[in-house]
């Protein structure tokens, strides 16, 4: 299966992952400090065990930072 993460294309040998499946095979460090968009659309964290990625899927890890004065 080819998706896109973060811009890149990947391919993975599953023929289908969950979102949480992805976070753990992608070593993404604090999970539960990521939000993670699907094709534009963020996704509800307590949903990532259940929703699978298709075939040309596009998604993106992003990280909120806080900072500044």
């Amino acid at each position: 299966m080819r998706i896109v993460i973060n811009g890149d294309d990947k391919t993975f040998a599953q023929g289908t992952l969950s979102i949480s499946e992805l976070l753990e095979i992608e070593n993404v460090s604090q999970p539960d400090q990521v939000s993670v968009q699907v094709n534009g659309e963020f996704l509800r964290s307590s949903l990532y065990g259940t929703i699978r990625l298709k075939e040309g899927d596009a998604v993106d890890f992003l990280y909120f930072m806080g900072g500044g004065r």
